[in-house]
Order: structure tokens, then C-alpha cells, then sequence
């Protein structure tokens, strides 16, 4: 070991001892801490990968990120995994790359119509329209949050070209209709896949099901990079396709710092350039830089190893919750697996009842008052939000559950920062209001 190795090895050691005096062993304290929705959970290797990363000073995407692509995309069982800086980012790159011209006549093309549901996050949404194709809403249930699988079928028209719909809080949609239509009418899929890392469906993980699926890292998420994402395929060509979208839309492959990979960098023609313009420069997608850092994607391979441990956390904090509350099914509507699904849930949405004597605001207020973080089931109903009030788009049937979500409807967390204590004290905090307390 050289005398810098050495120096790195001391400041690693130092960085242990940094997190074990200054985050380890902190217990919970019922008047004074929070019970969050959600939020990172860490030991010493995510703080040392980080500063790792640092010493090498690369900064943009490097070894760590090659480490975490090839790590996760043979978790999935997929061909590539494309680190982009957030999920958003990832439906961004996932629906952009499907309008290619590589793709020839398959591509997307404005005015064509994409399935999807208004009981969402708008960042599944946003790049359908910004691309100039028409969302198609269709109602969820309730329990489950996820399409109503008639509605999904009932809106395919002849101008239908792909579905994008997310596995809502971790709960898969029905993966047999809508595998069934993507096949019957050569429709394209996209799983927004962003709160659902683990999830199974008849035994298969989520985000294997699409053409693409989309992952997040964001600190709420399964694991985190504090911001990141991920497009995730097995369809080679669509994975070039994102990467030249995701590289400020290059028609080059090159990993960063490398020049004439495919050995042809200044003797090719494209479009009206001279011919052998260098390659490096040519541009074949309108594209962004939607990279991350190496320093987000070392702490992803700390938390990757953990988790297995993260979902089997969550899945156990569901069950406690589901024990707790089931007493009060009579007032709240718990949550629900589909049928055939292994959710790896990323929170437990409850919806108050109609005339329970109390709304959904009462309660989540009470909670809140008592430390208990609470939040929407995201948008709602999409519709009614300004910047989507006037979007081009059509409505199959009505959007009467999406209302209800709107109104009713909000979640409490299940990650994995919650123990025994934080639960306990959920249970007191609910049994409280249920007895009339609101104060």
C-alpha cells in the first residue's frame, strides 16, 4: 500500500468514527421527534463510498456508477440500467426516447394518444404532454390505487400507442390486462416503477414487465442517492436511445472521457454535416444532460447491498400497521394488494370514509399536531392542479375514485427508519382520535 493509499485508509477510518459519534445509536423520543413519512437510512459505508468518491475528485459519472448500473441491472435481470439524476428525469428520458426517429414507424408521434391515471405524481404525466401526445385518464380503485384494468381497456382507441402508469405506493397494477393489451395491440409500456423497487407481480419483480420502467432514488425512496434515477430495459436499441437522450442527445457512445469507441469517430456522414465530422459532436435526439455524480452513485452501491433488509423492513412495518388499524376499518379504508402482487410498499395510504363524522383533514391534522408526518396520495386528481387544468387530453368513464383520493385519501410511512417504538406510538396517536380526542 503507497503512502496515498495509506492517507486514504486513515481518512475512511476517520469517516467511521465520524458516524458512529455523530448518527449511530440515536433512539426515539415520543415528545420531541418526528415520525416521518419516509427518509434515508445509512451506516458508515454510505458516508465512506461517498467520501471515497470525493477523494477521487471525478466528480461526474465514474467507477461507482458503472459499479451500480452493472449491480442493479443484474438484480433485474434487464441488459442496462441508465443512471439519470431523478426519477423525473427517468420518465423524462423513458417516454422521450419511445418518439426516436431510430424507431421508424414505431416511434410516438404528436397527437398519439398514451394511457395513464390523473391519481398520481405529475412527473409520470409531464413528459406525455411535453412531448405532444395526449394523456388518456382512467379512474383507480380504491384500496389498491392503481387502474381500474376494464377502464385501461375500454380506453385504447385506434390513435392508442403505449400505456405509462406507476405501481401506486408500491402496489403493482394488474400486469395480466395490461400485458395482454400491450400485446394485442402492439402498444408500447412504460412502468413508472419510482415507488415500487421489490415489488412482485405472479412473482416477478416490477419494472421487468415494460419496454422501459423508471426507478427513483430520491430519500423517500427504497434506497437513495439523495437525488437519482433510473431507466431500466432489456431492449438494447431503447437503451441507446436513452443514453444519447440523457447525454445531451448524441448520436456518440462513448463513456465519459473515452473518444472512437466504435473506431469510425471522423469517417461517418450524418444528416447534411460534412462527412467525418467528428462524432463526438453529432446529435441525433434532442437531449439533455441528465447525468449524475459519481459521489450519488457511490452512496447507491452502500444501500444497494441493504436492500433486500430495506423491503423486508418495510413489508413488516406494513403488517404491524395493518394489525393496528384494522380495528378501524368500519371508518378508514386500508390499504390493498392486487391480485397475484408482493408489494414492496413505500407507504400505507388510508382513505377516510364517507360520513364517518370526520374528514380526511381532521385526521391528518391531529396526526400532524402530534409529530406524525402525513402526506397526499401526490396529486390527487391531476386535473384539477393549474399547470394541467388545460392540457390536451381525454377522460375515459369519470374520475370518481381519483375525487375521492383527492379528498380523502393520504398515506403514513412504512420505510425503514420506523421501529417498534415510533409504531407504538402510532397505535396510541390513532386510538386517541378514534376515541373522539382532537385536540
Amino acid at each position: 500500500m503507497g503512502p496515498m493509499s495509506n492517507l486514504r485508509a486513515q481518512i475512511l477510518d476517520l469517516v467511521r468514527q465520524y458516524y458512529e459519534e455523530t448518527f449511530s445509536g440515536k433512539s426515539f423520543d415520543p415528545p420531541r421527534d418526528t415520525v416521518h413519512y419516509g427518509g434515508r437510512v445509512f451506516d458508515a459505508e454510505e458516508l465512506c463510498n461517498l467520501v471515497d468518491a470525493s477523494l477521487d475528485f471525478y466528480l461526474t459519472a465514474n467507477r461507482y456508477a458503472e459499479r451500480f448500473e452493472a449491480d442493479f441491472a443484474e438484480y433485474l435481470g434487464l441488459s442496462d440500467a441508465i443512471l439519470v439524476n431523478s426519477g423525473s428525469s427517468a420518465n423524462l428520458v423513458a417516454l422521450t426516447a419511445l418518439t426516436s426517429s431510430k424507431l421508424g414507424n414505431r416511434r410516438l408521434k404528436p397527437g398519439d394518444e398514451v394511457i395513464t391515471v390523473a391519481a398520481g405524481f405529475p412527473s409520470t404525466v409531464s413528459p406525455i404532454v411535453q412531448n405532444q401526445l395526449v394523456p388518456v385518464f382512467v379512474d383507480v380503485n380504491l384500496g389498491d390505487y392503481t387502474a381500474i384494468p376494464e377502464r385501461v381497456a375500454e380506453a385504447i382507441t385506434p390513435k392508442t400507442r403505449a400505456i405509462m402508469m406507476a405501481h401506486t405506493l408500491g402496489v403493482p397494477f394488474n400486469l395480466d390486462v395490461v400485458m395482454d393489451l400491450v400485446k394485442q395491440h402492439d402498444l408500447w409500456l412504460i412502468e413508472d416503477n419510482c415507488d415500487a423497487l421489490g415489488s412482485r407481480y405472479r412473482d416477478r419483480l416490477t419494472g421487468t414487465f415494460g419496454h422501459l420502467a423508471t426507478v427513483s432514488f430520491y430519500p423517500a425512496h427504497h434506497i437513495t442517492m439523495g437525488e437519482g434515477g433510473c431507466v431500466i430495459t432489456n431492449d438494447e436499441e431503447l437503451a441507446r436511445i436513452a443514453r444519447s437522450i440523457r447525454d445531451w442527445g448524441r448520436d456518440c457512445y462513448c463513456a465519459g472521457g473515452e473518444s472512437n469507441t466504435c473506431g469510425k469517430r471522423f469517417s461517418q456522414q450524418f444528416g447534411t454535416l460534412p462527412h467525418g465530422y467528428d462524432h463526438k459532436y453529432v446529435y441525433s435526439h434532442m437531449g439533455y444532460n441528465l447525468k449524475l455524480t459519481d459521489m450519488q452513485a457511490a452512496v447507491g452501491c452502500a444501500q444497494f447491498k441493504k436492500l433486500e433488509s430495506f423491503i423486508a423492513r418495510r413489508k413488516n412495518n406494513f403488517r404491524r400497521l395493518m394489525q393496528m388499524l384494522s380495528p378501524y376499518a368500519d371508518r378508514l379504508i386500508l390499504p390493498c394488494a392486487t391480485e397475484h402482487s408482493d408489494p414492496s410498499w413505500f407507504g400505507f395510504a388510508i382513505t377516510v370514509r364517507d360520513d364517518t363524522g370526520f374528514t380526511r383533514n381532521q385526521l391528518t391534522r391531529f396526526l400532524e399536531s402530534n409529530r406524525i408526518e402525513t402526506r397526499n396520495l401526490f396529486s390527487g386528481n391531476l386535473l384539477r392542479h393549474p399547470a394541467f387544468e388545460s392540457i390536451e387530453h381525454r377522460i375515459v368513464g369519470n374520475l370518481t375514485n381519483t375525487d375521492t383520493v383527492m379528498n380523502n385519501t393520504f398515506f403514513i410511512g412504512v420505510y425503514p427508519g420506523i421501529g417498534d417504538s415510533q409504531l407504538e406510538y402510532i397505535r396510541g396517536v390513532f386510538a386517541r382520535f378514534m376515541r373522539g380526542d382532537r385536540v
